[in-house]
């Protein structure tokens, strides 16, 4: 009996909390304080709030012909100075005197026909009021109105457009995307000029507040993929996003993977072909680094100039860099595994070559190679967050002098700083998995040292079985691959000639798939001669 009751009060606790967590939030929440009729009352609210702020602007002033009194309030550097001056103080006090009589005065009348600005709204409650101000809007309060207009007058310093610094390419667009996410967005609808392209907005980080923007074109994207998008990103409960990277993290389908199921690019002609693939896009507002879902492997071999080339230079580039893959992250442990395990593989001039640069060297190959990629890995990052010239020097002085040094100190062999340097090169060509890249290496090489060619054939296996467990959104990560799809493996691993590209994705849109429709294709060349129609 005692039990019964007790299961009986979890049961009864979990359906009471289940029902609180299904009850509709107000998304005002409870602290939320209506504009009041008194202008006092709401300039003391917002300096309470705001107080501390030498950027803040708040000017008073009186208009109409009874002197009604009223303030906006913007933040200086954010909003457009000659906008306020000119069409919202400048209309007020100049113009209202004469267009309106003082009955027909209103926060109405204002918003509808005395501000020369195509961006006004009326807003209700404070949480708006200084929402809009930190946006770098300004807001105008009246005297004996419950309600105050939010004016879009933002118009802060942002960087111009400029070729992307990760992904430069030689032919095609050099545009890349901005800070700001109202310049990416007319980047891309530039581009794609589709009415049913869709820019959807939502704020995440309770404290940043940043603008999230969601992009796909209606008819194409899976309705499932764009729901299941919104819902992640909803879902978010963090007081900070500052850059896409965050947002990256929380919608991910697998976080404790190496391997990317999220794709990043700051090039606008990438994106807007993902999304003219049913794919779905997602930017943050202040960063250039946007995001598209759902992501498949091959797209790691993939780059923009692939589709402005010929087919034939473009295939040939995606089995390199597919070959690159292999021999970045398995190259140190197959040489550490024959030289130490299976030498009888190795043809014997070379062998008795390796042996003989080995000969007074006093580590094992394990440690040899341990040494040369870490070294390399401290040089690269040296490079990186070094200034440009200054990182350049010592990427290039890192590499030859300490490797000369090491040499010639009989510290590590020149074979095994041909297999770190080439196996670094190799890991130049496929950017979008330098971190698997990098992290795999090791472990790798730790297997091969100990097992052998076992140990390199275990972890191939391993790594295979867990890329094909991967999804994103869905979307099953090693498709067109696993599971095959042939009428997908025109642009994976090769590409073909657009003329034959006909379908999009099919593991990513199920709507309208055809690229093409067969009623739009332009009739066959008609097979009469000159000479016939005479």
């Amino acid at each position: 009996m005692i039990l019964q009751k007790l299961i009986k009060k979890i049961k009864f606790q979990k359906m009471m909390k289940d029902k609180k967590s299904s009850e509709p939030k107000d998304e005002k929440g409870p602290q939320s304080i209506s504009i009041s009729k008194n202008l006092q009352d709401n300039l003391h609210h917002i300096q309470n709030i705001l107080s501390s702020n030498a950027d803040l602007i708040i000017c008073k002033f009186t208009f109409g012909k009874n002197k009604t009194e009223a303030f906006i309030i913007n933040i200086d550097g954010m909003s457009a100075a000659s906008a306020i001056n000119e069409n919202i103080l400048g209309a007020l006090i100049r113009d209202v005197g004469k267009s309106f009589d003082d009955k027909e005065l209103s926060i109405d009348s204002i918003k509808d026909g005395a501000l020369n600005m195509n961006d006004v709204s009326k807003i209700s409650y404070m949480e708006e009021a200084i929402e809009s101000i930190l946006n770098g809007d300004t807001v105008l309060f009246l005297d004996e109105e419950n309600m105050a207009l939010q004016i879009g007058t933002s118009a802060w310093e942002h960087r111009n457009v400029e070729q992307s610094a990760s992904e430069r390419v030689v032919r095609g667009s050099h545009e890349a995307f901005t800070e700001s996410i109202r310049v990416n967005t007319s980047l891309i609808r530039r581009r794609i000029k589709d009415p049913n392209l869709k820019i959807e907005q939502m704020k995440i980080g309770r404290r940043t507040r940043t603008t999230i923007g969601i992009i796909y074109i209606h008819n194409l994207a899976n309705d499932k993929i764009v729901e299941e998008v919104k819902r992640r990103l909803k879902s978010i409960d963090t007081d900070a996003i500052l850059e896409s990277g965050y947002i990256e993290e929380f919608i991910e389908d697998a976080p404790l993977s190496i391997f990317p199921t999220i794709g990043n690019t700051e090039v606008p002609d990438k994106f807007s072909a993902k999304i003219l693939e049913g794919r779905v896009g997602i930017l943050v507002d202040g960063t250039p680094t946007a995001l598209t879902v759902p992501f498949l492997f091959v797209e790691c071999f993939q780059t923009t100039e692939d589709y402005y080339s010929g087919s034939f230079l473009s295939s040939q580039s995606r089995l390199l860099r597919f070959l690159a893959l292999h021999v970045s992250v398995f190259l140190p442990g197959i040489y550490v595994a024959l030289t130490t395990f299976h030498p009888n593989i190795i043809p014997k001039p070379l062998l008795l070559t390796i042996l003989t640069t080995r000969e007074h060297i006093p580590f094992p190959a394990l440690v040899e190679a341990f040494l040369l990629m870490i070294m390399f890995e401290v040089i690269r990052e040296a490079g990186i967050r070094m200034p440009l010239a200054v990182g350049q020097a010592v990427s290039i002085v890192g590499a030859l002098i300490l490797g000369d040094v090491a040499v010639n100190a009989g510290v590590v062999s020149p074979f095994m700083i041909i297999v770190v340097a080439l196996t670094a090169i190799m890991g130049f060509l496929i950017l979008p998995l330098t971190d698997p890249v990098t992290l795999l290496k090791f472990p790798i090489l730790i297997l091969a040292s100990t097992f052998g060619l076992f140990g390199i054939i275990w972890s191939y296996i391993f790594i295979v079985i867990h890329l094909v467990s991967l999804r994103s959104f869905g979307a099953p990560y090693m498709s067109p691959l696993m599971p095959l799809t042939l009428k997908d493996l025109k642009d994976a691993l090769i590409r073909v000639p657009w003329w034959l590209m006909k379908t999009r994705p099919q593991a990513i849109s199920w709507r309208n798939s055809l690229r093409e429709k067969e009623d739009l294709k332009p009739e066959p060349p008609s097979k009469k001669t000159v000479g016939d129609n005479k």
